[in-house]
């Protein structure tokens, strides 16, 4: 396991957008501490009940030895795998507890659902194996930090790795083939604010257990903050895309503003358009490399990742969104060469809201890094009313968590951007490549509209790229004295779009 591989869900780095948590709640009732009465309507009901109250914020303490644990000391902790939850041959799932310590110090407290009935998940600490750290007492119970399941998901006779679910309301999953990347959040409340984010926490989790034949794991989840409580239910699917079906609703204490709805999570530190000052073998070294969008009005947008100099935040208004997510576009070994982050096979992650969202935006936040160990990259579903106070909210979202992407195959995609110097000026060369257009009449070659906020554009040249069977555009860019230029770009026969819409933001 990968030093960021641990990081990635947690709460390290880019102070900025992932500071500390602190602590959360433990605001579970005595008599849901014991094996009880268990339906659909449990968690809400939980979650109505915690906001009507004041917040209450404590962290339940850590021995010495787990709280002063280093990331290399953790990873010394380990579950024994053959005490596995659900380990009977023909369960299609398994569940294995995360130990608390390092950055993941909240307790989380687990239940086993199971014909109508949650009975809790006790610690014990001979389920954990503890190399150079000293083992806790059988008597002790911390309780958990999270958990992951696995799932028989590349070959049928070997459980692997399919989600996780560790520190604050963070979690990811995985397709067919992939390895872990960006993380998607529960929700996000003020990301990139100056006042500072609050981070919701999930701090319980109602595990249902499998039946032989399931081809899909139940979660049901108590989140809470500051500002309110939710009750969420996430199904998980997998195949060779995953998806994660998340039903939640959320209890406001006060009016709350700047929710972010589907929040994900990745970085990206380098890739061919974005390569100043960076000294490094490999071309590319990110998880997502952009920002794909499908409007309420049917148009696939997509905006290449930066690694700025200063916090930039983008919103792209729209109103009934149908979809949004980071993508991973470029999948070849030779993008990165990196035998050990083997980013090529990291997932993209695609929302695609399951109700009518209104209007809103999506919002892409893009932080300065020196590392690839920290995500300093967010996308999310802005909404344009805050939540009301005692008023509960209701939202409903696929994830998809794949090495492919749901663009528009009538669409040509923009696959690679590229830039570079002019001379001495402080003129830009943007180079675009696309992949193959769908036939057009007498395969005339479509039209270009290249737009900017300031500055001129010039020498627009689009040409047939042999190599790959696209097209490739070229532009000049004269910022003049402008510092911050938005740029779009798009092809079109009679006026309709035959490629989706590149957009990007210029800076210098």
């Amino acid at each position: 396991m990968q030093r960021r591989g641990l990081l990635i869900g947690a709460v390290a780095g880019a102070p900025a957008l992932f500071g500390n948590t602190g602590g959360t709640t433990q605001s579970l009732p005595a008599e849901q501490r014991g094996p009880v009465a268990f339906d659909a309507n449990t968690v809400p009901e939980l979650a109505r009940t915690i906001a009507s109250q004041p917040y209450r914020r404590r962290q339940a303490a850590l021995p010495r030895q787990l709280d002063r644990l280093d990331y290399d000391g953790y990873r010394k902790i380990r579950f024994d795998a053959a005490q596995a939850w659900w380990s009977d041959p023909a369960s299609p799932f398994r569940m294995q507890p995360h130990h608390r310590g390092f950055l993941f110090k909240d307790r989380v407290d687990l239940f086993e659902v199971t014909e109508g009935q949650a009975t809790p998940i006790r610690f014990r600490a001979a389920q954990f194996r503890y190399e150079d750290v000293q083992a806790l007492g059988e008597d002790e119970d911390i309780g958990f930090a999270g958990f992951r399941l696995l799932s028989p998901l590349n070959r049928p006779d070997h459980f692997d790795e399919l989600c996780s679910f560790l520190g604050a309301s963070y979690f990811r999953a995985l397709g067919r083939g992939n390895v872990y990347g960006l993380s998607a959040r529960a929700l996000s409340i003020r990301t990139a604010d100056p006042q500072g984010e609050e981070f919701p926490a999930f701090t319980a989790f109602w595990l249902e257990k499998p039946k032989p034949g399931d081809t899909a794991a139940v979660i049901h989840a108590l989140l809470e903050s500051p500002s309110l409580a939710g009750a969420y239910r996430i199904t998980v699917t997998p195949g060779d895309t995953t998806t994660t079906e998340v039903q939640a609703t959320l209890f406001p204490r006060q009016d709350v503003a700047g929710i972010g709805v589907a929040p994900a999570t990745s970085m990206f530190f380098f890739g061919p358009q974005d390569r100043d000052g960076v000294s490094d073998y490999r071309p590319a070294v990110h998880d997502s490399d952009g920002l794909m969008i499908r409007n309420g009005r049917g148009e696939q947008i997509w905006r290449p990742l930066a690694n700025p100099r200063d916090l930039q935040v983008s919103g792209f208004q729209d109103a009934t969104p149908r979809g949004f997510g980071l993508v991973q576009r470029a999948r070849a070994f030779a993008d990165y060469q990196d035998l050990g982050a083997e980013y090529h096979r990291r997932p993209s992650l695609w929302t695609e809201p399951l109700q009518d969202w209104g209007a809103g935006e999506v919002r892409l936040v893009e932080i300065p890094t020196q590392s690839e160990i920290h995500d300093n990259i967010a996308a999310l579903w802005a909404p344009s009313a805050a939540l009301k106070a005692n008023t509960p909210i209701e939202l409903r979202y696929r994830l998809h968590w794949s090495a492919e992407e749901p663009a528009d195959r009538r669409l040509a995609r923009f696959t690679a951007t590229r830039i570079g110097a002019v001379g001495d000026s402080r003129a830009k060369l943007f180079v675009l490549d696309t992949d193959p257009l769908l036939a057009g009449p007498g395969d005339a070659m479509p039209e270009v509209a290249v737009e900017n906020s300031a500055g001129t554009v010039q020498n627009v040249v689009l040409q047939p790229n042999r190599e790959t069977g696209g097209l490739r555009l070229a532009f000049e860019l004269n910022p003049g004295s402008a510092r911050v230029v938005e740029l779009r770009a798009r092809l079109t026969r009679n006026q309709a779009a035959v490629s989706e819409s590149w957009a990007f933001r210029w800076t210098g």
